[in-house]
């Protein structure tokens, strides 16, 4: 047992690792006590309960995510990463101050949200594919899809913490408070950057500054079957299965009647699954496409669970299931996508990554919003659930694809020939990735 838990940890043997993940703990928990806050107040407070206004924000959030694409992609291959995630990160906790002081102040309108938001949304654009690609460069390969599993671990239980936490500021103190302790936590992760040692970085390869980079990342993942089937799962489940800050919402107000404090718990109980599915993929040697076949379908189930929910704790019970299928879906891509990605590309693969999963919110946000405020949140969870689904059938597709295309290279072998003796699972190729299915 020992030896199998200490694996699970193994990325945090190194100081800067260790160092990264305490900083970004204590921002995350700041980043969902905002983002609970900032739902709640929009919902609640600026509007009559108008899902449509949340979507609105969701959208203009990660919108930049797809606007910004040529250009996120691009800073994260080749700017220098430590000091890009110092800009970003500095810009995002000013914004957060910045939003508190006009809340508190009393003088907050929908409109300044919906430009704040968008603000946060354009400097997270930046944020993201850097960060992630940012783990390699701490841990090196070897330890990259554990230390993928435990930023996910990390930033989960602080996805458990921050909503109930956020609950109790926002019923005793205000929204306000919220957004002035997340700006306040980014100083944190600030702190944790500068701290690093720099010698003990795994530098990645830098790409060369040349017209056209983006379109030859678009290029380079076009040529990969198992990359693209990846984006379009992405597509489904980014637009609109990951809409929980309308589903959430929008049940706990109108169908649960609960308060701020419900809505929070809500929240913090669905990261309890997160975190669950983060344990889950640290302990695993190596992703595998077929956990994206498992993730896709479980999410589609867990999301119909919680559409047909009668009480309040079982819809709570169902966000659990939820939120390990949904972690287990979006670790494996991460991690499938950085190991089977050349270094040099990994900074505009995993940008479209983020575009692709994120940048579909302004699509899906909306469209879920508007079946909220029509037919109810538990038509929109099948939208959710429907999503899900398509994701797995595509999952489907590839695996099948890849198994023919395994049985007729052994049946075109000489007689007397065979992989390492005997038969196989299929697997991706070099080309198509290095992780068997």
């Amino acid at each position: 047992m020992k030896p199998a838990f200490a694996g699970v940890f193994r990325s945090l043997r190194g100081f800067n690792y260790r160092i990264w993940v305490g900083g970004a703990f204590v921002s995350n928990v700041g980043t969902w006590m905002q983002r609970t806050a900032q739902d709640w107040l929009v919902f609640t407070q600026l509007t009559h309960h108008d899902a449509s206004a949340v979507g609105l924000v969701m959208a203009l959030q990660f919108g930049p995510q797809l606007l910004l694409l040529p250009w996120t992609g691009f800073a994260a291959d080749h700017f220098n990463q430590r000091k890009l995630l110092i800009a970003t990160q500095a810009t995002m906790g000013g914004l957060a101050l910045v939003l508190g002081i006009l809340t508190l102040s009393g003088v907050i309108q929908l409109w300044h949200v919906y430009i704040f938001t968008f603000l946060f949304g354009c400097a997270s654009a930046f944020d993201a594919p850097v960060r992630q690609v940012f783990v390699a460069e701490l841990v090196g390969d070897e330890c990259l899809h554990n230390a993928v599993a435990l930023n996910s671990t990390s930033f989960n239980v602080a996805r458990m913490l921050g909503p109930a936490v956020s609950g109790v500021v926002i019923a005793a103190m205000g929204s306000g408070w919220a957004f002035l302790i997340n700006g306040i936590s980014f100083m944190a992760v600030l702190i944790s950057l500068a701290l690093l040692r720099i010698a003990e970085l795994h530098p990645n390869a830098r790409a060369q500054r040349i017209k056209g980079s983006f379109t030859e990342g678009v290029r380079y993942v076009w040529a990969r079957p198992d990359l693209r089937s990846i984006l379009v799962m992405l597509f489904f489940i980014g637009t609109f299965g990951l809409n929980f800050p309308i589903f959430i919402s929008a049940m706990a107000v109108g169908v649960f009647h609960v308060d701020a404090r419900g809505y929070g718990l809500l929240s913090s109980i669905m990261a309890i699954g997160t975190v669950a599915g983060a344990f889950l993929g640290a302990g695993r040697s190596k992703p595998r496409f077929g956990l994206l076949l498992i993730g896709a379908g479980v999410f589609g189930l867990g999301c119909t669970l919680a559409a047909l929910a009668p009480s309040y704790w079982l819809f709570a019970g169902a966000l659990v299931i939820v939120g390990v299928a949904a972690l287990t879906f979006t670790n494996t891509t991460n991690s499938l996508m950085q190991l089977s990605t050349e270094p040099a590309m990994r900074g505009r693969v995993m940008a479209l990554r983020v575009g692709i999963a994120l940048g579909g919110t302004p699509i899906g946000a909306p469209i879920v919003g508007w079946v909220v405020n029509h037919c109810g949140p538990r038509w929109a969870l099948g939208i959710g659930a429907a999503s899900g689904f398509a994701a797995a059938l595509v999952a489907t597709g590839f695996l099948a694809r890849q198994l023919r295309r395994s049985q007729t290279t052994r049946a075109a072998e000489p007689v007397g020939q065979s992989h390492e003796g005997g038969p196989q699972a299929p697997v991706i190729t070099a080309r198509e990735g290095d992780s068997r299915i």
